[in-house]
């Protein structure tokens, strides 16, 4: 039986407004991920994939709040933690995040070795600088990176070679779970590329046990992961193997994502582009019923009346919806004819 490197049971965090308002970003969340395998997680803008990303290391920062549920590295119950706990014992070491745009993050007056030293030091103060510089230059090489980047200023690297180094430097405590949010964006194709080959070596070879790839576009996924969660409104929406959440989705707004982009992959590049009409709902006063109802062409008067729980259906599946999945598929099948 595979090891659980992260378990999160009903994860639930908000943003408390200037106004007092609560804002619910993620809504009673659950997910596994064992050692040697990679969750996708998708979604579109401000459903609450990157807040969710945050929340998972335990470490809040105002306006966002930890309100109830329970986050488990590696055994560890990390909900709840002295946030001078997590800082110290948790983050870098037992899990690691790469922000959105993390390739400018970086000073751009301090070399990257400083950037190496600074996390090492945070967590063992007593490191000779020496031992730093060996142990930096025997990862960046083993990820493909020239030991020489250590020397160089961040503007004196490109945008695919600063991402790169990012993402090495996230990992030179070798973290047991790393999230990558939106590592790929705003890169050149090729760059793209790299930049996934390095996040799967780094899985490979047992620099981290555990990947989150977080990322808009669910088709890339497909590449990178060997499951899919896919968000809507703070809530999964749903759960499935990588193959079967692209080229299968049952949830209706899975379903509309992946016919909302255009996809290279055999069996879908003919597929007609189809748009999501409307918007998703306030998340300051969310909808009782089901989230997507008013943008869901399959609405029943049901669907507004009730709280929908997530449906499973065997093999790690599982949707948000009441519709069957038979039911489901005769009514995707009669669209498709």
């Amino acid at each position: 039986m595979s090891k659980v490197m992260l378990e999160v049971r009903e994860l639930t965090t908000k943003y408390i407004t200037r106004f007092q308002e609560n804002v619910y970003a993620v809504d009673h969340v659950s997910l596994k991920v064992e050692k040697g395998k990679s969750l996708g997680i998708a979604g579109e803008s401000g459903c609450g994939k990157s807040t969710l990303a945050l929340s998972l290391m335990g470490y809040y920062f105002p306006p966002l709040h930890y309100t109830e549920g329970e986050i488990t590295i590696d055994g560890r119950n990390i909900s709840g933690m002295n946030p001078d706990e997590v800082r110290k014992q948790i983050l870098g070491r037992e899990i690691a995040y790469i922000p959105q745009a993390a390739m400018n993050a970086l000073n751009p007056t301090r070399k990257i070795i400083d950037f190496v030293s600074d996390v090492v030091q945070a967590h063992d103060m007593h490191v000779h600088k020496k031992e730093i510089y060996e142990r930096a230059t025997s990862l960046f090489e083993t990820l493909g990176l020239p030991a020489e980047v250590l020397q160089k200023y961040p503007v004196e690297l490109s945008g695919g070679m600063k991402q790169r180094t990012v993402i090495a430097i996230s990992v030179i405590l070798f973290p047991k779970v790393l999230i990558a949010d939106e590592p790929s964006s705003a890169l050149d194709v090729t760059s793209q590329k790299m930049v996934i080959k390095m996040l799967k070596q780094l899985l490979e070879t047992g620099f981290i046990s555990s990947l989150i790839f977080i990322t808009h576009e669910l088709p890339l996924l497909y590449n990178v992961t060997d499951d899919i969660m896919v968000m809507y409104a703070g809530q999964i929406a749903e759960v499935a193997n990588a193959h079967d959440a692209v080229f299968d989705p049952l949830h209706p707004y899975a379903k509309g994502l992946m016919g909302s982009i255009i996809v290279p992959e055999e069996g879908l590049r003919d597929v007609k582009l189809t748009a999501i009409p409307g918007v998703p709902p306030n998340l300051k006063d969310p909808p009782s019923g089901c989230r997507f109802a008013e943008r869901c062409k399959y609405v029943r008067p049901e669907c507004r009346a009730m709280s929908i729980d997530l449906r499973e259906i065997g093999g790690g599946r599982a949707y948000r919806c009441i519709i069957p999945e038979d039911e489901l598929r005769e009514i995707y099948h009669k669209e498709a004819e």
